[in-house]
């Protein structure tokens, strides 16, 4: 019996060896060590759960403190009333209001106090109510927690997040509308994570949680409701690494967060309608941006369009724009589109709004023009 198991291993391993970096072999490494753990990559293969996006949020921050005592979270809402969107409905009868802190309406202040105990060996994890708030509270992101650890030689750090919701969200007039992605990531000493599903919000947030450097993590009213699959047990997600959510050869579609919806819909009219196969990537950190999945992606396709929600000048779009044509002109066989907010302030009426905003037509006469199909 003992040899035919070995026999059997040993064809296993034969057949196996050439699919390392594959599911086969995920399985290979679970076969050889006695069926114990397996990966995380296998756990996403295998063991799924659909969650919204506001539960995959409050998982992450539950579990991690759970594992970190250090861990604690801060903002307006976040206790009593379960957090403003219900991001952290239950959090404060588990880990009790000194651990899931209710603050006044004081953005500047409890930003402060954050970054105060993050240099001091804390992990705080403050929540804004909205980005358009931490306006309020900018000199003690970008003074402060970027800056610490520079400033101070490095003797004091600010692991530390920022968290909320960014950009429009329906009527809510010009200044509860805006989109302050790109002005975070032009600071150095935060790193900025803004992500499109829940799979991706839940590693993506652990990862920034135990992270030594303040991060910046935006998300959507307009996401909160969403479901998706996330894997089942622990596993992070690396930030600075973007994800091709979908494979393509004839032009390469970048964008990140809520607007991905848009360009996913765009990509999928166009195989339907056109014919043409986009490959769809999904950037997830803004800073630091993964320019190679970018570059080789348009090494492939010869043509590139990009999508943010962003005011035009000096967006996310731009220097995506630049690093490409620095990097990879001699590929492009037509000029990178990009397509943006108008440049104005987003409006109450329901029509200026739905003007204002990117949209799916947009994207497939950009993809058209770049294959010179108009």
């Amino acid at each position: 019996m003992l040899e035919r198991v070995q026999s059997f291993r040993q064809s296993i391993s034969s057949l196996l060896r050439f699919f390392d970096r594959s599911f086969f072999g995920l399985l290979q490494y679970a076969l050889f060590n006695n069926f114990g753990k397996l990966t995380n990559k296998l756990l996403i293969y295998k063991r799924m759960k659909t969650l919204q996006f506001r539960e995959a949020l409050r998982e992450a921050m539950s579990e991690e403190m759970r594992r970190d005592e250090n861990v604690f979270l801060m903002g307006e809402e976040v206790a009593q009333y379960n957090g403003a969107y219900k991001v952290s409905q239950g959090m404060l009868d588990e880990f009790g209001e000194g651990r899931v802190i209710d603050t006044p309406i004081a953005e500047l202040g409890f930003a402060g106090i954050g970054v105060g105990a993050a240099m001091n060996g804390l992990r705080p994890i403050i929540e804004f109510m909205t980005f358009n708030f931490s306006l309020v509270a900018i000199d003690q992101v970008i003074n402060s927690a970027a800056k610490m650890l520079a400033m101070s030689g490095g003797q004091f750090g600010a692991p530390m997040v920022f968290r909320g919701p960014t950009g429009s969200a329906g009527q809510l007039g010009a200044q509860h509308s805006q989109a302050f992605d790109n002005w975070y990531a032009n600071t150095p000493g935060l790193k900025v994570i803004v992500p499109s599903n829940p799979a991706d919000a839940k590693g993506l947030l652990k990862s920034a949680i135990r992270d030594d450097d303040p991060v910046i993590f935006m998300e959507s009213e307009q996401m909160y409701g969403d479901k998706g699959e996330v894997p089942e047990g622990e596993y992070l997600t690396s930030i600075g690494s973007a994800k091709v959510v979908q494979e393509g050869s004839d032009v390469t579609i970048v964008s990140f967060g809520k607007i991905m919806k848009v360009a996913l819909a765009a990509a999928e009219a166009l195989k339907k309608e056109n014919d043409i196969n986009a490959e769809v990537i999904d950037l997830r950190t803004i800073r630091p941006i993964d320019y190679d999945t970018v570059i080789n992606s348009v090494k492939k396709t010869n043509r590139m369009v990009i999508l943010e929600e962003a005011w035009p000048l000096g967006n996310i779009s731009t220097e995506l724009t630049y690093m490409t044509q620095r990097r990879a002109f001699d590929y492009l066989d037509a000029p990178i589109r990009r397509i943006n907010t108008k440049d104005t302030p987003n409006h109450y009426a329901p029509t200026l709004v739905e003007a204002w905003l990117p949209n799916e037509k947009e994207v497939i006469q950009a993809v058209k023009d770049v294959m010179y199909l108009s």
